[in-house]
């Protein structure tokens, strides 16, 4: 069932890449086409909003750049999670720049949710990182009747497979309308909020934009997100590959200004179909599922009005397979957690972002939490 919604604005202009020269420089985007009218929900729509607001990316290089490069899950050719780390070195195969993407509607706002793939998080060290983690899992195994969190699970250092993202927020109308107003960053199962301005609320950072291109900072071996600040702490004794959205992957090593333009890919297509028809086989995608049951949307109906609609998701993957340093540590958005809020139903930051904004950015009712259309993954 598809509910129909708004229409999307036929302002909207898809900015072009701008050219970031150096850390902290930020050059304004000229408008290059306007999106044609088309019904909301339409797959190739949601792909001009990813890429009208697809972000800047600095990604921070550490001493083995190659395992810093942003690319595709399948960047080997196949998709299984249990090779990409040995892959990782093998010039034979390109780290192509893409970053995954989906987009959901409220009345009133886009949400728009970024995941960026490594084939590697090697926080620790690359063999240090790996001794670490490989002790921390025996002692894992050991000790697991005496961890009922589960954290311990969570501590690996080094480990096969990494996505991290961020959650980018566009008001629809209102004084604000077209432009990014929040940002949640994910980093190592913690969500930063971010706001605009001049100063943030307590508990709130700033975000930076170059146009609609909201400027994110990747940390170096472990690829935790935030908001690019330009300071210091970020951008000492660092190199970066700056990644700009360029409706083309590019390889970073063939690039010599330092600038990497990416592709976008769909969930959709992509990591969501082999979620659902996960198997337990050796060189799978995913090696652990996790039963989602029903989730509930309040979604405006065809006659137009709200209803709460009941989904059912079931049993679908939630952590890729990935056997060196931690074991089966990486998972895709729908599987990501804060550990602030153990108690949140886990995927609920993907399955309903402006129910979690809302609370998060503690909004009033003039945000609205009702989807204009069912999201993707509600309707396959």
């Amino acid at each position: 069932m598809t509910v129909p919604g708004s229409i999307w604005s036929s302002a909207l202009l898809l900015c072009a890449v701008s050219l970031l020269s150096a850390p902290g420089n930020v050059v304004r985007a000229n408008p290059a086409f306007v999106l044609s009218q088309a019904k909301a929900g339409d797959q190739n729509n949601g792909r001009e909003i990813a890429a009208r607001f697809a972000p800047v990316f600095y990604q921070a290089l550490g001493d083995k750049p190659r395992s810093d490069y942003i690319t595709n899950f399948d960047f080997d050719g196949d998709w299984r999670g249990d090779n990409n780390w040995e892959h990782t070195d093998d010039k034979s195969f390109p780290l192509l720049a893409y970053i995954y993407y989906s987009v959901s509607e409220t009345q009133t706002h886009f949400f728009i949710h970024y995941a960026v793939f490594h084939p590697r998080d090697y926080k620790g060290g690359e063999r240090k990182g790996l001794i670490l983690s490989e002790i921390i899992r025996e002692g894992t195994k050991r000790g697991a009747d005496h961890d009922p969190t589960g954290l311990m699970a969570e501590a690996g250092v080094a480990h096969e497979n990494d996505m991290e993202g961020v959650l980018i927020v566009v008001a629809k109308k209102g004084k604000n309308a077209d432009r990014v107003v929040f940002v949640e960053a994910f980093r190592h199962d913690d969500f930063a909020p971010y706001v605009t301005g001049e100063s943030a609320p307590k508990g709130f950072g700033l975000f930076k934009s170059d146009g609609q291109h909201v400027l994110l900072y990747v940390e170096p071996k472990g690829h935790g997100i935030d908001a690019y600040s330009g300071d210091e702490k970020q951008t000492a004794k660092k190199e970066f590959l700056i990644y700009k959205f360029a409706a083309k992957a590019e390889d970073p090593d063939k690039q010599t200004e330092g600038e990497v333009g990416y592709e976008l890919l769909p969930i959709q297509t992509t990591l969501w179909p082999r979620a659902k028809i996960r198997t337990e086989d050796k060189g799978s995608t995913y090696a652990t599922s996790h039963d989602y049951a029903e989730l509930s949307l309040s979604v405006v109906q065809a006659n137009g009005r709200v209803a709460v609609k009941k989904i059912k998701v079931g049993k679908i993957g939630q952590t890729f397979t990935g056997e060196t340093g931690g074991l089966n540590m990486a998972r895709p958005p729908w599987a990501w957690f804060d550990k602030r809020r153990r108690s949140d139903p886990l995927g609920v930051w993907f399955f309903d972002p402006a129910r979690i904004i809302k609370r998060d950015f503690q909004l009033d009712e003039s945000f609205s939490t009702t989807y204009t259309h069912l999201p993707f993954w509600a309707t396959n």
